[in-house]
């Protein structure tokens, strides 16, 4: 009768013990790495960038401007009247292709076709969201877009890489408020 009054007092003292919490396998990482992460994407854009002004320079048939939003771009066809550009909201018709920048095709229109794009209210190319509330009706834009305006990190996970830049050439077809 001792020995089952001892089992069962000591299994009450040490059932009774406070119990710790599991520490985390993966740490969560430290802002030393972040930092060195965001340092080397920001390397990465450097030399992104340079080679896309390289390959601007080369082509002396346009003129590129440089948007303040991370892209550049060059008129095909240019409406000089005063016509109205989209604004959020509105519903436009465009025609567009995607190529790399040495101008082989990636997506062409025909495989593309005519896409209906409510502005800054559906998930599109960063940069063309941008660049298409630059266009008037029947304007052709060539959109030249460093990979983190474009398709970033991941590609499209067809026929775009990872950290790819890329041209694509829109026609405004329509716009719809």
């Amino acid at each position: 009768m001792k020995i089952k009054f001892l089992i069962f007092t000591s299994i009450l003292c040490f059932g009774c013990a406070k119990i710790e919490p599991r520490k985390p396998i993966n740490p969560k990482p430290s802002s030393t790495i972040l930092q060195e992460t965001l340092k080397e994407s920001i390397k990465l854009n450097v030399i992104e960038n340079a080679r896309i002004l390289s390959i601007i320079e080369k082509d002396s048939t346009k003129n590129y401007q440089v948007s303040p939003n991370g892209f550049w771009y060059t008129y095909i066809n240019k409406i000089q009247e005063s016509k109205t550009t989209p604004k959020t909201g509105d519903v436009v018709s465009i025609q567009y292709d995607i190529s790399d920048l040495q101008d082989n095709t990636i997506y062409s229109k025909e495989e593309l076709g005519l896409k209906n794009y409510k502005v800054d209210k559906e998930d599109f190319i960063s940069a063309l969201q941008t660049g298409i509330k630059l266009m008037k009706v029947g304007e052709t834009i060539t959109f030249v877009i460093p990979s983190y305006r474009g398709f970033g990190v991941s590609g499209d996970g067809k026929k775009i890489g990872i950290n790819q830049s890329i041209k694509s050439t829109v026609t405004l077809i329509n716009i719809n408020n």
